[in-house]
Formats: C-alpha cells, structure tokens, sequence
C-alpha cells in the first residue's frame, strides 16, 4: 500500500518529474536485497541524477517526516536497503562519474553509483588500482555507508582506512564536507569515519575521496588444499603472526568448494582451501612464496596449485567472488542465512572449528569462506523458505557463533554491518552507553529520524 498522501506524490512529481517513478516494477526492485528477509518495498523511487536532487529530496522528506532510504547496488545482506517504514528509496546509481584521479597523490574522487570494478577499469591504464573488493560489483557508496572490506584486507585495509574525504547531505544540516586529500588530518572531529559505517541512517554520501595503489610489480596467486578446515586456519594464523605481507588470504570449506566447482568448472580437490595472493617486487614475492609453503606443509597442506597468469588468477578470483551465488545455487530454491563475525587471530581457529561443529551437529546445510587473514570469517545457512524449522535453526545456530565471537572479544560483524538483523547483538557488543551515544548522533544529525529508519537500533536498545 502507497503511504504516501496525493499531495505528497504531486509535490514530488512536480519537483523531480520522470525521475520520480511510483512504477510497481520499480519499487519492488528497490524493496529487496541480497539478505533473506522478505521484501519490503518503498511508495516511490527517485532516481537521482544530481546532487542536487539528493538535497531536495532529502530536505523534502526530513520537512514531510517521509523515510529515506539510500540506495545503491543492492547487494547488502543485512536488509540495509528494505523499506521497512514505506518511504522514498534513493536510487543512487545514475550518480556514476569518476570526478577526479590524482595519480601523482593515489587519490581519487568519484560519485557514490561509481562500482569497484568501474573504478579499477579506468586506473589500470595509470598504473593504479582501488583494493577493496566485496564479492559483488558493489557501489563505492554503498560499501563506505557499510564499511566494507573484502579479500584484500588483510594487506590494505577497509574502506575505513581508504576513506580520505566525503561530502554527504544531512537531513539536519544540508551539503557538508568532510576529510580532505590530505594523508591526515587532525582538525576537529572525524566525520567521515563517523559516516562511513553509518548505513545511511545519518545522511546521503554524494561523493568519495579514496586512496588508490600502485599496481604491484609481480603478483603470484596460489591455490592449496588442507586435510582440514583447522588445519587451514592454523596455516592462516602462523602466516600473520610470522608478519608475512600477503594480500589475500582466503578459506573456503569443502561446500564452498564443491560449490564454485560446479559453478565455474574449477576442477579442485574438494577439500578445504586456502587462495592466497602475493604483491611486491619479484624478490619479496619470492620470500613470502618460500614461508608460506614452509607453513602449509606444518600443517598437512597439498602441493599448490599455482595461477602463473592474469587469465588464471582472474579465474580464481572470480570463483571465489561468486561463492554466495554458487552456494545458493547447490540447493535450488533456498535462501541463505549469512552471518559473519570478526576475531582477534589467535581466537580464529576456536571460532571456525566451533560453527562448524555446531552447523554439523544441526546437519544444517552451510558453507564458510573467509577473509581469515584480517580474522574475518562468513558462514551461511542454506535454508529452505517452506520450512519455517530450519530458518529457525539457522537463526540459532548464527546467534551462537555470535556469542561466541563476543565472548572471544570479537565482534558481531567485521563488514556486514548491522542492518536488520544484528541489532541485538551491537546493543551487547558496545552497552548501553555507547548505543546512547550512537542514538544521540543520530537524534542531532537527523532529528526526524527520516534516514534509513529501523536499522542499526533496535527498538529495545
């Protein structure tokens, strides 16, 4: 049902014309996500083109008391994106110009539509390269309002750390700035850490300032089996603690690799997997090959399996990317229950070899994959949606991981964000006083409380 009032819809119209659609087709690809939440669609889409449209918009609904919720690729999975209070969804997506590349000072400026892989394209001619690489082909928007981070991790950081400046439309203050080009800076408060994270509950972003990278002189990757998934994990936690520079260190489970050999015809052992990805000069690469072999082989892993050019790496890679939709894909028709955690790395191996204990206990489906090397680790339940029992199971089994990650001194969640479903679990995680202090930045920033309503908060904490 359209919440909106006629006048409401005549107001907008007349301001935003054929950008504004009340098209149902619209709203209901606005109204879902990746997340296995039912959909929840908006009374209207805007299609924004202009910065300027963000401000009106976002004046207009913080005037109207109306629910904004930013939208960029979709690919959350925490429901970050549903329309759970109706409202307008802001399709940020027409927004998609590169503005600026610095390549004298690694930076960039881009508009919040601009995807990672639309980035990377238009650097590789400059020597330069953006790390951060979600699974999907995400909007750069969308992965600072999430936090994102990726399989690079381990090496380059999140977008938190690649973050240089932002500008963002606040619901109570307008267009403001934050950060600079500048390396550092320590000038007043840091508000554009402060709005990456924020899932779009405190404003708009409308444009990025992003550190880049030089392309690495050599890149080698390399596939290795293990005889178990602790036995990968202890690999893993050996290499960082030995201080080893990889930039990419990633598990997957005996599922998750019979899934992407089905997927995208790798031809692996089905056993548990480390991909690993060196960068560096041909010497240093070469050192970090030698004890990263010499660790495997403590531990029982198998002969590598080496990806020597661009056209295999780009293979493996792209399998490991596509892992969630291979998963999906081994139980046609269910839906997926993901949960992801992150842990201090001496804690890793108790964290994973317990949620695979317990998934196995259940006889839940599952996979796991994992950016292991920053502690990082996914598992998802593949649930069947007819069978209200394994949603149920499934929700107990990714609470426990979750206490569990807690009581390690981990978090609920190292890049999925909050969204929907872990409101409980930040509320615990952070106490009381500090959730204050989250819902006083949010009172101050969007007193209407207009911007992405229902997320991060929940309604007891």
């Amino acid at each position: 049902m359209n919440r909106l009032s006629p006048a409401q819809q005549a107001a907008l119209q007349s301001t935003f014309g054929e950008r504004l659609s009340l098209r149902a087709a619209d709203r209901a690809s606005h109204g879902r996500d990746e997340s296995f939440y039912a959909p929840a669609e908006p009374d209207a889409v805007l299609f924004a083109e202009s910065v300027e449209d963000v401000q009106a918009l976002v004046a207009w609904c913080h005037a109207e008391r109306v629910p904004l919720i930013p939208f960029g690729a979709g690919t959350s999975l925490e429901g970050h994106v549903l329309a759970v209070q109706g409202g307008i969804s802001l399709d940020l997506m027409r927004l998609n110009r590169i503005l600026r590349i610095d390549a004298e000072d690694l930076s960039c400026s881009v508009e919040p539509g601009v995807t990672r892989e639309q980035l990377n394209a238009a650097l590789r001619d400059q020597g330069l390269f953006f790390p951060i690489d979600p699974g999907a082909n995400a909007s750069l928007g969308g992965m600072a309002a999430t936090r994102a981070s990726g399989t690079n991790a381990v090496r380059y950081g999140t977008l938190r750390e690649n973050v240089l400046g932002l500008h963002a439309v606040l619901p109570a203050l307008g267009l403001i700035r934050a950060g600079s080009r500048a390396k550092k800076s320590s000038a007043g408060y840091d508000l554009a850490r402060l709005l990456v994270g924020s899932e779009g509950t405190l404003g708009v972003i409308t444009e990025l300032t992003l550190k880049l990278h030089p392309l690495p002189e050599q890149v080698a990757a390399a596939a290795v089996q293990f005889p178990s998934v602790a036995a990968a994990v202890r690999t893993t936690i050996a290499l960082v603690q030995s201080g080893v520079p990889i930039a990419r260190c990633e598990l997957l489970d005996v599922h998750a690799v019979r899934a992407v050999n089905a997927h995208d015809g790798l031809g692996l052992a089905e056993a548990p997997l480390l991909l690993l990805e060196f960068h560096g000069s041909a010497s240093s690469v070469r050192e970090q090959i030698e004890t990263v072999q010499a660790c495997a082989a403590e531990q029982g892993g198998l002969q590598f399996a080496w990806a020597e050019t661009p056209e295999a790496r780009s293979k493996l890679w792209r399998a490991r990317h596509h892992a969630y939709w291979s998963a999906l894909q081994s139980r046609p028709g269910c839906r997926c229950l993901t949960t992801d955690v992150c842990v201090p790395i001496s804690r890793l191996a108790e964290a994973v070899e317990t949620a695979v204990a317990a998934a196995e206990a259940a006889q839940q489906p599952h996979f796991i994959v994992g950016h292991v090397g920053d502690g990082n680790f996914h598992i998802g339940y593949l649930i069947d949606p007819a069978r209200p029992e394994e949603l149920a199971r499934a929700e107990a089994l990714a609470a426990q991981l979750v206490q569990l990650a807690l009581a390690l001194e981990g978090t609920c969640s190292g890049e999925h964000g909050v969204g929907l479903h872990k409101q409980g679990f930040l509320l615990q995680e952070a106490g009381a006083p500090a959730v204050a202090a989250m819902r006083a930045i949010k009172a101050a920033l969007d007193p209407h409380g207009v911007m992405n309503p229902g997320k991060i908060f929940s309604r007891q904490g």
